[in-house]
């Protein structure tokens, strides 16, 4: 059946920006905090689907319509002019639907960031922190081979099977998620890796913890800012006569605390169904 596609009406350049983002939970808010930093005029709409995390435990073909039914929310109720797709599972299932559904709107998605993890590392050993669903995916398998012929590397992937999970929770100091951690990064550590890509945008929460368990200098890739990067290229970076302001929505319990920790402000969380 082929896919319906919609045209979006309104000039780029005429109307505020007006970007939706959306995430499983809380993850994809270090998404947003890197928007509004290099787009400080955007209006930004965030949507935490906790209702139906953890994304990683369901199907490409479920995925793919929680994310249309999200991105009809964004585009068609709230006028987006952009979206951003700020989960990696979601992007691995959903983007490219999401794209001839919208093929005028600027769509950006999530991918762990294995290119300027080439760039950074010293000893060419690479750490690649990631959900299962996000590693077993065609998307990655395809980055890695299309990227991994620039230079001689050693990538250790680590599958991190419920790490988002605690961070969700607020669990990242908990003897529990120190334990996996440790069980992870060691062998890490013992290679002699020196970068980590951060493959689900929940573990830049961890960021700390990660460092503290690697014991030596180690860097950390995260994709917030080259999403937002990439988003001043397609919208372009106009001056901010006033802040944009941040709108969340959420389609199940949320920890408003960890949002206004991790937002820098406090925000009133809008209930969404689906």
């Amino acid at each position: 059946m082929p896919v319906e596609k919609f045209s979006i009406l309104h000039s780029q350049s005429s109307i505020r920006k007006r970007i939706g983002v959306f995430d499983s939970g809380l993850g994809g808010l270090t998404v947003v905090r890197s928007i509004r930093e290099r787009l400080p005029g955007a209006e930004i709409l965030y949507l935490a689907d906790t209702v139906h995390a953890p994304y990683g435990e369901k199907s490409h073909e479920t995925i793919r319509r929680y994310s249309l039914a999200i991105a009809r929310f964004f585009i068609e109720e709230q006028g987006a002019n952009a979206l951003v797709v700020a989960c990696n599972t979601a992007t691995s299932a959903a983007i490219a639907t999401l794209r001839e559904c919208y093929p005028e709107l600027p769509i950006v998605g999530t991918e762990p960031g294995i290119k300027p993890a080439l760039h950074t590392t010293k000893t060419g050993k690479i750490g690649v922190m990631a959900t299962p669903a996000t590693l077993a995916g065609e998307k990655y398998q395809a980055l890695v081979d299309r990227l991994c012929g620039i230079r001689e590397v050693e990538l250790l992937e680590q599958p991190c099977p419920g790490l988002a999970e605690r961070i969700e929770r607020g669990e990242i100091d908990a003897p529990g998620t120190q334990a996996m951690l440790e069980e992870w990064l060691v062998p890490m550590r013992r290679a002699g890796v020196d970068t980590i890509v951060l493959g689900c945008t929940h573990y830049p929460l961890a960021a700390e913890t990660i460092r503290q368990v690697m014991e030596a200098p180690v860097t950390l890739i995260e994709t917030g800012e080259a999403i937002a990067r990439r988003l001043a290229t397609l919208l372009g970076e106009q001056p901010a006569e006033e802040p944009g302001n941040v709108r969340i929505f959420a389609t199940g319990p949320i920890d408003e605390a960890a949002v206004e920790r991790i937002v820098g402000e406090r925000v009133v969380i809008e209930p969404l169904t689906f």
